[in-house]
């Protein structure tokens, strides 16, 4: 597998845009992080840590998709680098201002999170343009989603390196500036400044008008709702035992059994349909959430966080081939924004929930939101099985189309798309 993620790596401009684009991503993906340190060293309750992560999470829920069609009409550059640059001044005014004034607090937040580029969902857009072939770009997909691990991994402790050499508003600050510049990275490539959305029918739903979609993203809604409540969950359980430093290592070690599964599932190509090999994942990744209501010591409780992480990588990837499968031509970044959405949606629910969780019940309660999370994913994608089974489209595009998005599919399936 090292062989073929080096061959993917080894294309023209691969490389800058996996790696711009993880970098751009990083203020995204320690945001909830950022905020809650900063809000507790600033004296703030877990509440209210909750409030404003949730806050920026159902901003940037907002923001994905509306920003994501602009894309697919625009082009990448003129949206995704002043998105950015729009999302960094909004965490300045946080770290800046503090909590003093809480609607200030929550207006910066508001902003951060709605001008957030779509950063991920243009990376798949510009897969097929330098890839070429289908399995190539399967296999990107299992890269992408290992290597958004490496940064669940690393962000977590880059966040608290900062705060403990500095402070939590400098970690605020320094983060989003490196963000702006992988997003500067991207859209100064040539790829992202040639790429252009394929042809698509005028339609207000956009890509939400495609039934399985809606299926999948009705699940991934409480995937997002379980990470989102360790998010709060992991820092409460942290403060039971006085070591601030146990947060960054039970988030880490999320990623790190995150990285490990995506590494293992990116191993082999899979035969069968990618919406029936999803459920499985899913109620495999249900299933590892569980434990984590035990709350043993730090050791035992770091391999729990590293065995729920270990499906999440390939429920992550296995997602990318089936929103792929059923997202309507042209939606291109569209759709996988809205995987975004509903993702971001369902963590701002949960850091919402598991604050006063932990302040009625205790840590273990904050930690079977999680669980509830997982399961309530399973029995959504068992709920719509019928839905996921048959992918809107039923014509093949044109192989290797330029500009066609949707030409990528796991080897052994049609794609589905009309040429």
């Amino acid at each position: 597998m090292a062989a073929g993620y080096l061959d993917i790596l080894r294309a023209r401009q691969a490389a800058r845009l996996l790696t711009g684009t993880l970098v751009g991503r990083l203020p995204n993906g320690t945001a909830s992080i950022a905020i809650v340190l900063f809000v507790r060293a600033e004296g703030g309750s877990y509440s209210i840590a909750g409030a404003l992560a949730a806050v920026y999470g159902l901003a940037t829920a907002v923001g994905q998709p509306l920003l994501g069609r602009a894309v697919d009409l625009y082009g990448q550059p003129r949206v995704q680098l002043p998105a950015a640059v729009v999302s960094a001044l909004g965490m300045a005014v946080l770290a800046v201002a503090g909590t003093g004034s809480l609607a200030l607090a929550y207006a910066a937040v508001a902003v951060a999170g709605l001008f957030t580029p779509p950063l991920e969902g243009g990376l798949r857009a510009l897969w097929p343009s330098v890839l070429g072939g289908e399995e190539r770009v399967h296999r990107a997909y299992a890269m992408d989603a290992v290597a958004q691990e490496i940064m669940f991994t690393a962000g977590p402790l880059l966040v608290t390196l900062l705060v403990a050499l500095w402070s939590p508003a400098t970690a605020l600050l320094v983060i989003n500036a490196i963000g702006v510049l992988g997003a500067l990275s991207v859209v100064l490539s040539e790829p992202s400044r040639a790429w252009r959305s394929a042809p698509r029918e005028a339609h207000w739903l956009g890509a939400l008008r495609s039934p399985g979609l809606l299926a999948l993203l009705g699940s991934f809604f409480f995937v997002g709702l379980a990470l989102g409540s360790i998010t709060v969950a992991a820092m409460a359980y942290a403060d039971d035992r006085g070591r601030e430093s146990v947060y960054g290592w039970l988030m880490a070690a999320l990623g790190l059994g995150a990285l490990l599964g995506g590494v293992v599932y990116g191993a082999r190509q899979w035969a069968g349909a990618p919406e029936r090999r999803l459920r499985v994942i899913v109620a495999l990744l249900a299933v590892g959430y569980l434990p984590l209501v035990l709350t043993p010591g730090p050791v035992a409780m770091t391999v729990l966080a590293a065995v729920s992480g270990v499906f999440l990588a390939p429920a992550v990837a296995c997602s990318f081939i089936v929103v792929d499968r059923h997202a309507p031509r042209g939606t291109v970044t569209e759709a996988f924004s809205w995987l975004v959405t509903t993702f971001g949606v369902g963590a701002a629910v949960g850091t919402a929930v598991a604050g006063p969780a932990v302040e009625l019940g205790g840590t273990a309660w904050s930690f079977a939101v999680a669980g509830a999370g997982g399961v309530a994913a399973l029995l959504v994608l068992l709920a719509t099985g019928s839905v996921l089974a048959a992918p809107a489209r039923t014509a093949v595009a044109v192989h290797g189309s330029e500009n066609d998005r949707n030409g990528a599919v796991e080897p052994g399936f049609s794609s589905g798309h009309q040429a």
